[in-house]
């Protein structure tokens, strides 16, 4: 074993990528100390936004006064870096932490629309957005009625639509946006590929995470699947079905529609800033890991992305738990220990480097058993 690259991503709730990295790193250097280890903890964005890329690029941290999802005062931090790129998290003002309790149908992505005027008005016209780990299902809705955007009821009232009344929409009036909207450049990042509606769509596939019951998913989808009606009729262009438009409880579709934004696989951005495909190279294996391994593991998030770019060299993931078919991991040619094996999920998220550093040992001593095959 001559060269081996170590690239996690985080344990959600329990190990940062960096920390990850750094424990698996020490069990492969320990079992084969003249092999070269390549560390490359993927940082999620959300983990690593306006902390971690504004100070490397020069940059400046603002705040922003925003209405929090469950309607309450709140500052939200964002970053404009040095060449004038707004860095802006949805968590900081519309996160599922900002908020008392769970609210999935009145939760409103308003401040996060007052965070992209707040930077607008410090002079950013190019915007990087990261709609991760929100509390909102309402399409992007309240965002652009921050920005202008006047949605409409049968009344002819403007209102500002949250998931329970996205439904009530019957018209949108785009005239009244903020003109220096349209002179500003919008990138979305996104780590899931659903579509904005149905049983793969924003509602079903967060909903529940966001507090939401089978009867609130159920009226979420429909209002989701209104708008996505809407966007069409409005703008000529089917917008639900295009992968991740339901990111960020449907925040993909409302800023491709209403901003003319363009969406990016967050991961594939930061595999590309950390130069993955150039340091695998002459790798005899690649380790990566997450908290859970799922289906969604492997559309757009680490693991599909490193699969795709390793080629022949072999991968193996370390994961906190396994929630996938061992059949199609056969297929994939991915080998998966999981850290939780013969305890329970409680136990190894209380101790989570013991269990990793454990689990990373495992693997290295299957690694010496086999590594005559590298």
């Amino acid at each position: 074993m001559e060269k081996v690259v170590i690239a996690p991503g985080s344990f959600k709730g329990a190990l940062t990528a960096q920390q990850a990295a750094d424990i698996i790193a020490g069990e492969v250097s320990a079992a084969f100390p003249d092999c070269v280890i390549v560390s490359l903890p993927i940082h999620g964005l959300g983990e690593c936004n306006v902390d971690m890329i504004i100070p490397k690029t020069g940059g400046k941290i603002y705040e922003a006064q925003v209405i929090s999802p469950d309607d309450r005062q709140i500052t939200a931090n964002y970053g404009i870096t040095a060449y004038g790129t707004a860095i802006i998290e949805m968590s900081q003002s519309s996160g599922i932490t900002r908020q008392i309790g769970y609210h999935p149908m009145t939760s409103s992505t308003y401040g996060l629309g007052q965070t992209i005027m707040s930077a607008i008005q410090w002079g950013a016209r190019d915007f990087v957005i990261c709609p991760r780990d929100g509390a909102t299902t309402d399409g992007g809705c309240g965002m652009a009625a921050a920005l202008g955007v006047r949605f409409i009821d049968e009344q002819g009232n403007s209102f500002i639509p949250c998931g329970d009344t996205l439904g009530k929409i019957v018209s949108i009036d785009t005239s009244g946006i903020d003109m220096r909207t349209t002179w500003s450049k919008f990138t979305i990042l996104h780590d899931v590929e659903t579509p904005l509606f149905g049983i793969n769509g924003a509602a079903h596939v967060d909903g529940p995470k966001k507090g939401a019951d089978p009867e609130q998913v159920k009226k979420l989808d429909e209002g989701l699947r209104h708008l996505g009606t809407l966007l069409y009729e409005c703008f000529g262009k089917d917008y639900a079905n295009i992968p991740g438009a339901g990111a960020g409880g449907g925040l993909g579709a409302g800023c491709m529609a209403l901003l003319g934004a363009n969406l990016v696989n967050r991961t594939e951005v930061m595999i590309k800033l950390c130069g993955f495909k150039k340091k695998i190279a002459h790798a005899d294996l690649i380790i990566t890991g997450e908290g859970k391994l799922d289906t969604h593991s492997f559309h757009g998030r680490i693991l599909s992305c490193i699969l795709r770019d390793a080629g022949k060299v072999p991968v193996w993931s370390i994961c906190g738990v396994c929630e996938y078919n061992e059949a199609l991991m056969c297929k994939h040619n991915l080998i998966v220990f999981e850290t939780r094996e013969g305890i329970s999920i409680e136990e190894s998220m209380n101790k989570p480097a013991k269990y990793l550093r454990n689990t990373a040992r495992k693997a290295v001593q299957y690694m010496k058993f086999f590594s005559q095959d590298f």
